[in-house]
């Protein structure tokens, strides 16, 4: 059953996406995770709200620097998921 994202989420989603159309295509492709974390803001900010989702992502983008390998790295699941 699909669940519809609330107004925070769906502005948190626009900015987001946003950012993927107009200022990663300047910036190239170099992103060291799979999911890249644009997208994996989305799946976070969808499965688990505006606040744990963005807690997420920068968390990821913090990870996002030389000395880390980079690799697949998904979305954690939710307590309800689980």
């Amino acid at each position: 059953m699909a669940q519809s994202n609330s107004t925070p989420q769906k502005i948190a989603i626009t900015i987001v996406k946003a950012y993927q159309r107009w200022l990663s295509p300047l910036l190239g492709s170099n992103c060291r995770f799979n999911p890249t974390c644009s997208f994996y803001a989305i799946e976070a900010i969808n499965h688990h709200g505006v606040i744990k989702g963005c807690w997420l992502a920068g968390k990821r983008i913090l990870k996002c620097h030389p000395l880390n390998a980079g690799g697949h790295d998904p979305v954690p699941l939710s307590k309800k998921e689980k």
